[in-house]
């Protein structure tokens, strides 16, 4: 019913927003555990219809890559320890649906508010020598969003936000969480 109701809304709305952004990751928990460091090798892409001024619909996929290199560290997997130098990878890919709300959809800047829910594959590698350990999952996310865009002519904006992901325990993997800052451009149609 609900969705129904969204699409019928949706009639008398034909503007939409479409972003693409560069992503700086911020591992936080067991992901920032692993990879200290921060990721400066993210984008996402977001697509918003709006069903009102106010309010937008629609879907998030992302990427973020975090890696790190260690000297003489040991892991330890299934009760065997492996020391060595290790280079560390983890690659988090969001697959949210996704609502925001515009608190001024007219003015030349318009802070917002968001929040996703949906899935994110994990994938984490981490190579000694000759051999790689690696492990994956599917997460259960969430991921609230604050945000502001800026007009630059009628139909582009800049974009800056801030978003949290958290994916839930899963696989092989415990919660894997990061925070990103981004930084993009869209289109109003």
């Amino acid at each position: 019913m609900f969705i129904f109701l969204c699409l019928l809304s949706t009639q008398a709305f034909t503007q939409s927003i479409t972003a693409l952004q560069y992503s700086i990751g911020f591992g936080t928990g067991d992901l920032g555990s692993y990879i200290g460091k921060t990721s400066f090798r993210g984008v996402s892409f977001d697509y918003r219809k709006l069903i009102k001024p106010n309010v937008g619909v629609g879907i998030e996929l992302g990427w973020n890559t975090f890696y790190e290199g260690q000297s003489g560290q040991s892991y330890t997997r299934d009760n065997t320890t492996y020391s060595g130098n290790q280079y560390r990878y983890n690659n988090q890919f969001p697959m949210l649906f996704a609502v925001d709300w515009y608190s001024d959809p007219e003015g030349k800047l318009q802070p917002f508010f968001g929040l996703g829910i949906g899935t994110m594959y994990s994938m984490r590698d981490t190579d000694m020598n000759l051999y790689t350990l690696k492990q994956d999952a599917w997460h259960f996310t969430l991921r609230p969003e604050l945000g502001a865009m800026i007009e630059v002519s009628p139909d582009v904006n800049l974009m800056v936000t801030g978003k949290y992901n958290y994916g839930f325990e899963a696989g092989d993997l415990p919660a894997q969480s990061y925070f990103t800052l981004n930084f993009g451009f869209v289109l109003q149609k």
